[in-house]
């Protein structure tokens, strides 16, 4: 025990180390051209730090008015170590929200290039082909209820990234891909006995950064337009010191364009992401894609990061690393362009 208290001390002095040294450092975007993703992307990438971590993020919107969250992720737990990190949310499933979260070591991780699959524990958590159309996302559980959700994309609009995809901030690095802005989905979803068919629209991505994300980030905001077109979906990044990292894609009257934030505001002023935001949020980006604006002040659900974490220790752990309990909350308002878009905004709680 007194060795694992020294680690989270030692963890805690390099984290305000990191914030030192990082407070003051310039954003360099990625490098190359636009370009559509691949199979390679899809694969989980090289851990190349001790806390690199990795996220596969679905938010499935079903025509019934249920809504599912699904993370797989890669990550450094403190005091536990490298783990797998799967969890599943249901909101309004049949008025009632329902959460889930299993751990498991690396190793269950099994990736096929060949195969544009990842699996998890064999038959309970499958990313199944490449992103796109046929793509299905199996998740199965059975930890405080059974869940179930296992659903097929039926058509996808193309991902495209900026380059390799990679910004970096100071020495660390952080890497987002938009795999599916805009999919429509069908299948079926479970808590225990009660099973419904749903159909509806979904949005995809996946990250990975160097380090935790509180260490880089203040606050993200992830979002999804209910319409192929014109849609804006993606993902915004405020650093520590209120710079922009992450792009979105918009689907208008010229087809698909990668869109780089260049301001994110809240009402009339400049955003910096030091506390989650209750009015409205707006967006400018570069390369002529219109500006977005939405309400954030309706929450819909709030969530915890810990959710995904087992053990009172760990979750101790992981708190303390992050500089407090990261919640996501999420909702949904109607755009500039008179379109539902969905929302989720992460950061440490205020």
């Amino acid at each position: 025990m007194r060795l694992q208290i020294k680690n989270i001390v030692l963890g805690i002095c390099s984290l305000l180390a990191i914030s030192a040294t990082t407070h003051a450092a310039e954003v360099t975007g990625p490098q190359g051209n636009d370009r559509a993703l691949t199979v390679s992307d899809f694969m989980p990438h090289k851990a190349i730090t001790k806390d690199f971590n990795e996220t596969w993020s679905y938010q499935f919107v079903f025509d019934n008015g249920t809504r599912a969250f699904v993370n797989y992720s890669l990550l450094n737990v403190p005091g536990s170590g490298r783990k797998i990190g799967c969890d599943l949310s249901f909101w309004n499933f049949k008025g009632k929200t329902y959460s889930v979260g299993r751990q498991y070591p690396p190793e269950r991780l099994v990736a096929s290039k060949e195969k544009s699959t990842i699996t998890i524990k064999t038959d309970e958590y499958i990313l199944q082909n490449k992103p796109g159309k046929g793509h299905r996302v199996l998740y199965s559980a059975d930890k405080g209820g059974k869940f179930l959700l296992d659903v097929t994309f039926e058509s996808a609009v193309q991902g495209m990234v900026p380059g390799n995809g990679t910004w970096t901030f100071g020495k660390e690095k952080f890497a987002q891909y938009i795999h599916i802005p805009y999919g429509r989905v069908t299948g079926k979803i479970a808590y225990n006995e009660d099973t419904l068919m749903v159909k509806g629209y979904a949005y995809m991505d996946q990250t990975w950064q160097t380090t935790q994300a509180t260490e880089i980030a203040a606050r993200t905001i992830n979002f999804s337009t209910s319409d192929k077109s014109p849609m804006h979906a993606g993902r915004i990044t405020l650093t520590t010191d209120g710079q922009l990292m992450g792009y979105a894609l918009y689907n208008g009257p010229q087809g698909l364009k990668v869109a780089i934030p260049t301001k994110v505001k809240e009402g009339g002023s400049d955003y910096n992401g030091k506390k989650f935001p209750k009015t409205t949020l707006s967006f400018e980006w570069k390369n002529g894609v219109p500006a977005m604006v939405f309400p954030v002040n309706k929450v819909l659900q709030k969530a915890s990061l810990l959710d995904k974490i087992d053990g009172w220790f760990a979750k101790k752990a992981m708190k303390i690393a992050a500089g407090g309990e990261v919640l996501f909350y999420r909702g949904r308002s109607k755009n500039g362009l008179g379109k539902n878009i969905d929302w989720a905004i992460t950061g440490v709680k205020d």
